[in-house]
C-alpha cells in the first residue's frame, strides 16, 4: 500500500522524506515534486530498481532514465570529459530546468538503459527534491506518468497513473509549470540543444554563444 505525505506540512514533510529515503535504500520507487513536473525515482545504482521504474511507466530500455543530483559537486564522481562550457552551463542554470547529456565515468556500476556511455543529469530547483537527493545520492528520475500520458503537475495525477507501483508519494503541491527541462548535449566540442524546454536557445547562448540546435 502506497504512503503519501503532505510536504507543505513541516511534520509530514520530515516524516515523508525519512520514509522516502528508506524506501529508495530498500530498492523501492518514490514520487517526488520537481521544478518542472512530478518525477518517479529510484536508486540510480540499483539496476533492479531502475528496471522497476521503467516497468512502472511502461517504458523500454531504449528510453533510459535521466539522473537527478542534489549538488553540482556530485558531477565529479559521475561524469568524465566535462568541458569548461558544460561547467559554465551548470554555474548559470543549476539548480534549474537544464538537463545535460554527458559521458559518464566508465567505472560506474549502474544500468540506466541503453545510454551508449552517456548520462542525462540535472539538479532540480525544488527543496523537497534536493533534500531527498542530498540524503540518498543520485537518483534515476523520470516524469511520473505512464508512457504516452501527460506528465503530472500534481501528486494526484501521478498517483492515479502509478498507484501501488510506488511506495512513497511526496506531495509538494502543484508544480510551477508543465514545461520540461531543456536538454543540452555536452559530449562534443560544441554544446548542442537537443530539446528546447524551460530554457530557450537564446538564453543558453548568453552563456555558451556557440551553442548549436539539433535538427
Amino acid at each position: 500500500m502506497a504512503r503519501r505525505y503532505d510536504c507543505t506540512d513541516a511534520t509530514d514533510r520530515k516524516a515523508g522524506l525519512r520514509e522516502a529515503a528508506s524506501a529508495v535504500r530498500r530498492g523501492e520507487l518514490v514520487v517526488l515534486p520537481t521544478d518542472t513536473v512530478y518525477g518517479i525515482g529510484a536508486d540510480a545504482f540499483s539496476a533492479e530498481s531502475v528496471g522497476d521504474l521503467l516497468a512502472a511507466k511502461g517504458r523500454g530500455r531504449d528510453m533510459p532514465s535521466p539522473v537527478l543530483v542534489g549538488s553540482p559537486n556530485t558531477l565529479h564522481g559521475l561524469v568524465t570529459d566535462f568541458s569548461e562550457q558544460a561547467w559554465e552551463l551548470v554555474d548559470a542554470f543549476w539548480p534549474g530546468a537544464l538537463t545535460l547529456v554527458a559521458r559518464h565515468q566508465p567505472s560506474l556500476q549502474w544500468n540506466l538503459g541503453e545510454t551508449r556511455g552517456t548520462v542525462a543529469v540535472r539538479m532540480p530547483l525544488h527543496p523537497v527534491a534536493i533534500e531527498l537527493l542530498t540524503e540518498v545520492g543520485p537518483m534515476a528520475v523520470s516524469s511520473a506518468n505512464l508512457t504516452g500520458h501527460p506528465s503530472p503537475q500534481d501528486c494526484d495525477a501521478a498517483q492515479e497513473m502509478l498507484g501501488d507501483s510506488v511506495s512513497v508519494y511526496l506531495d509538494g503541491g502543484p508544480t510551477p509549470a508543465a514545461v520540461p527541462s531543456s536538454i543540452v548535449d555536452v559530449t562534443g566540442k560544441v554544446p548542442v540543444l537537443l530539446r528546447a524546454g524551460a530554457l530557450t536557445a537564446d538564453q543558453l547562448r548568453e552563456v555558451v554563444p556557440d551553442l548549436e540546435v539539433a535538427n
